[in-house]
């Protein structure tokens, strides 16, 4: 696949995304909901932290959440400088297209939250009890490198009081699936399921490369 093809697909998830999240932003107050369907609704939350919503300073005590998130933040542009990298270097080495979508789609969900983190907080005033604006005069709800990523997709596809005949979880109430995530993290996800899931065909069978070798080396022997 091309750089020309590659950056096609990482500017278009990245359109999805950004259009989705300032959508959700500027008509939506934090904690609203819409159910679209019994298992799908658009509940517009935001993320300070990492996976989950877990914070760099719930396994680091002696620094403040403000430290954490810029820690977190920097770190996340070193991780998708890396990603555009190892893009750049696949396809100069014109590896296989699965390979190349792959990390394509890693690369355009992780920019996507960097935008988030970097500049919303600057961009956008609180959405607590109020839709946010787009460029308040009054200045945004953070500093730079101190926003929050915007999650809005929500699939409750099941939730109940587990049968009791089920060991260790029986009789206790249960929900699939609670997170909420974007576009980017669906990207993201994508992206790793495929390169775990086809994984020979993205980088190839190794051992199919070195069969060539050690037989040249047998007929010598």
């Amino acid at each position: 696949m091309s750089l020309k093809k590659a950056s096609l697909i990482i500017v278009i998830i990245l359109l999805v995304d950004q259009i989705s999240k300032i959508y959700i932003k500027t008509h939506f107050q934090l904690g609203e909901d819409v159910t679209v369907f019994s298992w799908f609704k658009i509940a517009f939350v935001e993320n300070d932290g990492m996976a989950w919503g877990t914070k760099l300073s719930d396994f680091i005590s002696f620094i403040s959440d403000e430290t954490a998130k810029l820690i977190l933040t920097l770190f996340r542009i070193v991780a998708v400088t890396g990603i555009a990298f190892w893009l750049l270097d696949v396809i100069r080495k014109e590896k296989s297209k699965i390979l190349v979508f792959a990390i394509s789609i890693i690369f355009a969900g992780a920019l996507g939250n960097i935008i988030d983190s970097v500049f919303y907080g600057v961009l956008f005033d609180d959405s607590i009890m109020q839709v946010a604006s787009f460029l308040p005069e009054e200045g945004g709800y953070a500093k730079l490198f101190h926003g929050n990523v915007v999650d809005m997709l929500h699939f409750p596809i099941w939730s109940g009081v587990v049968p009791d005949r089920l060991p260790l979880i029986g009789g206790k109430y249960f929900s699939f699936f609670d997170p909420v995530f974007n576009v980017a993290d669906m990207a993201i996800s994508t992206g790793i399921g495929i390169l775990i899931v086809f994984n020979k065909k993205a980088f190839g069978d190794i051992s199919k490369i070195e069969t060539p070798h050690l037989e040249s080396h047998n007929n010598l022997a």
